[in-house]
């Protein structure tokens, strides 16, 4: 009886310990490979946030004149009430909501029709145009952001000296938006263009030809079959360019250096980047930084809240 009794507890003992062998054999593989990228991830994403949130709750205080050592003091939400009770940074709120009207539906209409027209059995040489406009996603912002300022500059642009040679007087720059968003269209269009197009070759090929077997042409086999089935792609594009939007300093950066008083603190970054570097006041820069993203995390949110929710429901195979 004794016997019996031991054998089926050792029994039971290595059941266990071999399932635990197992669970660690499944945990072992995620864990390394993981391992590294929660790694990079805190120490280059996670710890700056937290730094941002911390110095955003401080000031730094001077006694008497200024002349004295500076004291951090804690202010709580203080500077964030400085950065939305600043006329600068709400005006970039402002202009940075305009850009996106106007930069993202010219974004996702332009390079959705592009990846439309090479997906067509019209399209030719579509390699040749694929490389084409994906070339200007190639050339670095800042690069690009100079090229264009070269040719936005009264004075040694050509495209500016023909416009005047032409009895017009362009000022390309007295409104930056519509140049801005140039700058970005032509750095962004083939980049966009390139995840459309690959979305659309995945598109099974015997729907299209039953589209074009029920009569549906070009246009209607696009409009109606193509972009509905890339939608998730288009959501995604959608969602990154506002990110990305949302974030926009290099463009009116460089070009703040040809028309200073038109482009000033024109975006929330440029906004905390006068506050950190020109005032040094790194204190008023986190807070602004803090403040966009929790709008750019707000709007993700609620984009794709809007985009899921409108999914068709899986319908229930009755038991």
């Amino acid at each position: 009886m004794t016997t019996g009794t031991t054998s089926t507890a050792d029994d039971r003992h290595g059941s266990v310990r071999a399932a635990t062998v197992r669970r660690r054999g499944r945990l072992g593989a995620p864990v390394l490979l993981l391992g590294p990228f929660l790694l990079l991830f805190t120490a280059c994403t996670l710890v700056p946030i937290g730094y941002a949130v911390y110095l955003s709750l401080f000031t730094e205080h001077r006694d008497g004149l200024g002349f004295g050592d500076a004291e951090t003091v804690f202010t709580g939400l203080g500077n964030y009430a400085r950065a939305l009770g600043d006329d600068a940074f709400r005006n970039g709120l402002v202009i940075t909501a305009g850009y996106c009207l106007l930069y993202i539906p010219l974004m996702v209409g332009l390079s959705l029709t592009l990846a439309l027209l090479l997906d067509s059995t019209l399209a030719r040489a579509r390699r040749f145009f694929q490389l084409a406009l994906f070339l200007p996603h190639a050339v670095p912002g800042i690069i690009a952001a100079l090229v264009w300022m070269y040719l936005y500059t009264p004075g040694i642009s050509p495209v500016v000296d023909a416009l005047g040679s032409a009895g017009l007087q362009p000022d390309l720059l007295g409104h930056p938006l519509p140049a801005v968003v140039n700058i970005a269209l032509w750095e962004w269009t083939g980049y966009n263009m390139v995840i459309f197009y690959a979305a659309l070759q995945a598109v099974p090929r015997e729907v299209l030809e039953a589209a074009v077997v029920d009569g549906a042409g070009p246009l209607r086999t696009a409009l109606g079959i193509k972009v509905p089935l890339i939608r998730a792609s288009i959501v995604m594009v959608a969602l990154f360019t506002l990110i990305g939007s949302l974030q926009l300093f290099t463009e009116p950066m460089i070009l703040h250096g040809v028309a200073p008083g038109v482009i000033s603190t024109w975006t929330p970054n440029m906004y905390g980047y006068t506050a950190a570097f020109d005032r040094n006041d790194y204190n008023l820069a986190a807070a602004s930084s803090v403040l966009l993203a929790l709008l750019a995390a707000g709007l993700s949110f609620v984009v794709t809240r809007l985009t899921g929710g409108s999914r068709p429901k899986r319908k229930e195979t009755p038991a």
